[in-house]
């Protein structure tokens, strides 16, 4: 049985070489190996009054008013088997910046890079894409481990239509938290988990290298400006999880093992680079309550 999703936001994909523009613009998809099932999730954002602490814990008032995401999933989506360990993250924002806090189960707390700008995704990671204006063109990734270590990347065009990674991009300005509950590389006690908080200032969101988007007609990203109450941006996040073993006191990733990938809302093939199943933030309106 075939499913049809109606993916908001975005034209119905159509069968095209190129780009157009358009106001919302409309991308090849390329072939899924999963039907979708549903379609792209929703998460609300409370706005914060007060500012959280960016120490990698939920013990600030804004994180008791935020509710938490789904757990994560396979990326391929729930045709796939159950993650072993449990993903799960919150949302807010303020007026100066996007804060984001997620939980992740995880047995043994394992990462290696310590340099900010290393490929993250070799370790164990938490991933955000960000595409504020939601028109499946220019967005940003930002990948952590749990050391901290900061991978951040803008694309001013998703892969498969032409765009290349910007290195060069740093998301300015950022706090960023990690906190282990159990103790890294150390195989012989049993982890719990590790979390991280970033608080991302919205002056940040600033579009670089935007050559190949301008000669494709695509909108820049409207970053370096706080959303207004009601705003919906394309929001998606990933946990890359390796295979590990034990070696003496610590571990290795097992050779030949590839990655899994568990992600808030499914890609429905393995690839986070189609903006089109990204899910929805709605930024909530200030209340009483806050």
């Amino acid at each position: 049985m075939v499913v049809c999703v109606a993916v908001v936001g975005c034209a119905v994909p159509r069968a095209q070489s190129s780009w157009q523009r358009h106001d919302n613009v409309v991308a090849p998809l390329p072939p899924t190996t999963t039907a979708a099932l549903h379609a792209p999730r929703t998460m609300h954002a409370p706005f914060a009054a007060v500012f959280p602490v960016i120490d990698g814990r939920a013990d600030d008032a804004v994180w008791k008013n935020a509710a938490w995401s789904e757990d994560f999933i396979d990326i391929e989506g729930p045709v796939r088997a159950v993650p072993g360990q449990r993903t799960r993250a919150k949302v807010a924002w303020s007026e100066s910046a996007f804060y984001i806090f997620a939980e992740l189960e995880e047995t043994d707390v394992w990462a290696t890079l310590r340099e900010d700008d290393s490929i993250v995704f070799q370790d164990n990671d938490f991933e955000v894409f960000i595409d504020p204006d939601g028109d499946c063109g220019a967005y940003y990734e930002i990948e952590v481990n749990a050391f901290g270590t900061v991978f951040d990347l803008f694309l001013p065009l998703p892969y498969r239509a032409g765009g290349s990674a910007n290195h060069g991009w740093n998301a300015r300005g950022m706090q960023l938290a990690t906190a282990i509950d159990g103790t890294m590389n150390d195989n012989r006690d049993r982890d719990r988990g590790w979390t991280v908080e970033i608080a991302l200032p919205w002056s940040a969101l600033e579009p670089i290298d935007v050559d190949a988007a301008d000669a494709k007609g695509i909108n820049h990203p409207r970053g370096q400006r706080p959303p207004a109450a009601g705003d919906v941006w394309r929001i998606n996040f990933s946990r890359v999880q390796w295979q590990l073993e034990h070696v003496g006191n610590g571990y290795r990733k097992v050779p030949g093992r590839s990655e899994d990938n568990w992600v808030w809302t499914p890609q429905w093939m393995i690839d986070m680079h189609v903006p089109q199943w990204w899910g929805r933030v709605v930024f909530e309106a200030p209340t009483n309550a806050q």
